[in-house]
């Protein structure tokens, strides 16, 4: 092939070359200067201007190997352009903000308290009736991130009891404060907030009753103020301490049928959802300035809406869902910082409160999870529930509600013991 085609053939590769490299490297400068920064204006010039740049740079040598005479101008006119197109690309699709739900107000019966930590917390009270017992039941909600509405299933039993039962929207979640720096969403600060809410409700001690990421928190606060819980009840509990478990406690996307993935898929794949969770891993604040609480907070409700029957046995009924908006910043930077607290078991073995576990059949959570809170605990007594999911309240409310009961009476429960190692079937 002579020289001048074999020069011409390069340049022409060169440019297809440049028309996506440019956007690639611009993507990357975007994503890598938020490590110093969370101002999207910012992020956004900066990556287009090193769209441009490197279009210039590839630009030059491939006009010089095409013959252009005006090589330099053609150069500046292809970064350029390369440029406009990412920029007009970029504002219907990552800068485009996706659908946001008129704020709803809160329904009869939700109060807030201002605690001392700054968190404003939406909780629910029903008050006891008949004898009151002197320790109030706390409900704590999983997720993290995931309220629940109104008085939980067995609550209004247990206010029948004599029991003062509070459920609240945890910090960054449902209706309570959302943070505007969200590095502040950690396990410490949930921590917090529970003893203020301890010393906002009046109480020396409390029980707590912890669903799901709510068990791994009650065990957490007992852990650090063992002398305020007089009883603990772990529903479905998710980790005790996370890096023990080295694959995870168990994950409920997995059991998504293929219409749920769909959803799923559609609802993740958004480019402007993509790049929030690529800031996400490098600066969460910059995610946040980029999907704003409302709009993330509502993407990820309709998550757990696409996925809110995957967690039940085969062919249970579908579960009615209701509107207290999950929390997506409070989710991730929870469950970062959840992996790096120190282990709190040599601390629990030491304590002697009364603790029931529940176990539903067709849990997703990995048994070492859950029998790791049996082993911790001395006293602690493990139970099994049969046709029930992760969310036993839901699935089996009766056999929920006698257990609930039954343990803070102080009865004989109406479910074995299961003291086995080896997981129930």
């Amino acid at each position: 092939m002579p020289r001048t085609a074999l020069r011409r053939l390069s340049g022409a590769l060169l440019l297809p070359t440049a028309a996506v490299a440019a956007p690639l490297a611009g993507i990357a400068g975007f994503v890598g200067l938020a490590a110093v920064t969370a101002a999207v204006p910012v992020l956004a010039v900066i990556g287009l201007l090193v769209v441009a740049g490197v279009g210039v740079l590839l630009g030059f040598p491939a006009f010089g190997l095409l013959g252009v005479r005006r090589k330099r101008g053609a150069a500046l006119l292809l970064g350029a352009g390369l440029a406009a197109a990412v920029a007009a690309v970029a504002s219907t699709t990552v800068f485009r903000p996706g659908p946001v739900p008129a704020p709803v107000a809160p329904p009869a019966g939700v109060r807030f308290w201002h605690l001392p930590t700054g968190s404003r917390i939406a909780y629910v009270h029903a008050p006891a009736t008949g004898k009151r017992k002197p320790t109030p039941v706390v409900f704590l909600h999983g997720g993290p991130g995931t309220p629940g509405e109104g008085v939980p299933v067995g609550g209004a039993a247990l206010a029948a009891d004599g029991f003062d039962v509070y459920a609240y929207d945890q910090l960054g979640a449902g209706r309570s404060t959302r943070l505007s720096d969200v590095t502040g969403y950690t396990v410490a600060r949930h921590v917090a907030d529970l003893d203020a809410i301890r010393s906002a409700i009046g109480a020396d001690k409390m029980i707590l009753v912890g669903q799901s990421w709510g068990g791994s928190l009650a065990a957490q606060y007992l852990a650090a103020h063992p002398d305020h819980v007089a009883k603990v009840a772990f529903t479905s509990p998710g980790a005790l301490w996370l890096p023990a478990l080295p694959d995870g406690d168990g994950d409920p996307w997995t059991r998504l049928t293929p219409s749920q993935k769909k959803r799923y898929d559609e609802l993740t794949s958004s480019p402007r959802f993509l790049a929030a969770a690529l800031l996400l891993d490098v600066n969460p604040n910059a995610a946040h300035a980029l999907l704003g609480d409302r709009e993330a907070d509502a993407r990820f409700h309709e998550l757990g809406l696409a996925a809110k029957d995957a967690s039940s046995c085969p062919g249970a009924p579908p579960r009615t869902p209701h509107g207290n908006r999950q929390g997506f910043y409070v989710n991730q930077i929870t469950s970062r910082d959840f992996r790096d607290v120190p282990d709190p078991r040599p601390a629990l073995r030491r304590l002697h409160v009364p603790a029931l576990i529940m176990r539903g059949e067709c849990d997703y959570v990995k048994w070492a999870a859950t029998r790791d809170y049996r082993q911790t605990l001395p006293g602690s007594t493990l139970v099994f529930v049969k046709g029930a999911g992760h969310a036993i309240a839901g699935d089996q409310p009766a056999a929920y509600t006698a257990l609930l009961r039954a343990f803070l009476l102080g009865h004989r429960l109406p479910l074995p013991a299961y003291t086995s190692p080896a997981e129930p079937h």
